[in-house]
């Protein structure tokens, strides 16, 4: 047997016939038989499985067309909103940057390469230390840095100094906040940069504008001041002509007193020293100069703006009181332009008292502790704030004098908050107006 085209058993009575190829081949017959027929169930469940399988094949294909589509779909929503994000990214002002916790580059966006003048391809995967950090903040920035690796993942913000590619030097402010990964590990940090460049030019400009502005008010005070001054001047002046030419008679006597030659000697010198703690104060308080806070006791400077105002409120017959209530703590100011403030103060509660009707003739200065603040109350006895004027009362130009600029409020509502403290009025009772200055006390342990 060569060849045979199924194993199938064949039937004997099963119909047959061969076919000789003699020649060519000699002895080569072809022999054809036929073979049972399947029973029907067969067929049916053959063909019923063929069926079955080309209807699995088909939904197959749907089903992975489906799939395939839905993947499609998917990717091209990533893609875009990749894009999107990226967009977002680019287009914001503020430069974002990431790091892993070895301090190396993993990512910048085009704010940042423009804030420090650098391409993307110069920064990600760079290592510390970084081409911007600026040289003379190199060993601060390091020890950031080695602060961040060694310490808890929290939110952390500074301000520093970065150098661009061109040289030149910015101020930034950055905040730094943990990478977490989708499965909560701490990968590293993203860091949020802010250039604050041009602020703190105009923070500095305007504390250079409140420091001259303050200085011209000293001024303005200084002159609507000038004729009692040389008033509280000349009573020294006069006291020293006076025992000078009295102790030019003694010289004259031909046996002179030198007791009492003495005694005027030393009235002389006296007054000669009074008339120098007035132009000292003068000069004190008129001085340009930048504010230096320092520990400051504000009984000791309520002492020195009386003796200021005493002058004025000896003019128009206010007589001025000072009240401490108890053991007054120690604040971070200023000494000047605190004084300045309450010479401010007490000269408008005195001119109040003499341009319109009074209901006394005493201004109290009080001096107290209110929880961890200290508070100056400068209590007059004029004719009150009218509910018109108190609303816009420490605006610019506004004044309730009849020839007052309308600046020194202002200036002093400016000086207080510079010491991170308050001023307000109110109605005094029985008559009059309190002005009330808050400032707070530091806490011990506390930066200054």
């Amino acid at each position: 047997m060569l060849a045979e085209r199924a194993r199938r058993p064949i039937a004997a009575a099963a119909p047959r016939h061969g076919i000789s190829f003699d020649p060519p081949l000699a002895g080569t017959t072809l022999e054809i038989m036929a073979y049972d027929a399947p029973d029907a169930f067969g067929n049916a469940a053959l063909l019923a499985a063929i069926g079955a399988l080309s209807v699995f094949a088909v939904l197959a294909m749907v089903v992975l067309h489906r799939n395939a589509l839905r993947r499609r779909m998917a990717e091209d929503r990533l893609r875009a909103e990749m894009a999107f994000r990226r967009a977002m990214e680019e287009s914001l002002t503020v430069g974002m940057r990431a790091k892993d916790l070895s301090g190396r580059i993993l990512y910048v966006n085009g704010a940042f390469c423009k804030l420090v003048g650098l391409a993307a391809e110069d920064l990600v995967g760079r290592a510390q230390p970084m081409p911007y950090w600026a040289p003379d903040f190199l060993e601060e920035t390091l020890a950031r840095q080695r602060q961040l690796i060694e310490g808890q993942p929290v939110p952390q913000a500074f301000e520093t100094r970065f150098r661009r590619s061109d040289g030149s030097e910015i101020e930034v402010q950055v905040f730094e906040a943990p990478l977490i990964d989708a499965g909560g590990r701490h990968r590293g940090w993203m860091g949020s940069v802010i250039d604050i460049t041009q602020a703190k030019q105009a923070a500095r400009l305007a504390r250079a504008q409140d420091e001259s502005l303050a200085r011209t008010g000293r001024l303005v005070t200084l002159g609507e001041m000038a004729s009692t001054l040389a008033h509280e001047l000349n009573q020294p002046l006069a006291a020293i002509a006076s025992y000078a030419a009295g102790g030019l008679n003694l010289f004259d006597q031909p046996e002179p007193n030198l007791t009492m030659l003495r005694q005027a000697f030393e009235k002389m010198g006296a007054q000669a020293r009074r008339a120098g703690l007035v132009i000292r104060r003068v000069q004190d308080f008129v001085k340009k100069r930048t504010p230096q806070l320092a520990a400051l006791d504000l009984s000791e400077v309520l002492a020195e703006a009386l003796s200021i105002t005493a002058p004025v409120a000896r003019e128009h017959r206010v007589k001025l009181a000072s009240l401490i209530e108890g053991r007054i703590p120690g604040v971070q100011a200023d000494r000047i332009l605190i004084e300045q403030v309450l010479v401010n103060l007490i000269r408008n509660g005195v001119e109040a008292m003499a341009e319109g009707p009074r209901t006394g003739d005493d201004l109290t200065v009080r001096l107290a502790r209110a929880g961890a603040a200290v508070t100056i109350e400068v209590m007059d006895r004029g004719p009150g704030i009218s509910d018109a004027v108190a609303a816009s009362l420490f605006d610019p130009f506004t004044s309730t004098k009849s020839e007052g600029m309308g600046m020194g409020l202002n200036i002093c509502r400016s000086i207080v908050e510079m010491h991170h403290g308050s001023l307000s009025h109110g109605p005094r009772a029985g008559g009059g107006t309190v002005f009330t200055v808050t400032l707070p006390v530091p806490q011990e342990g506390a930066p200054a």
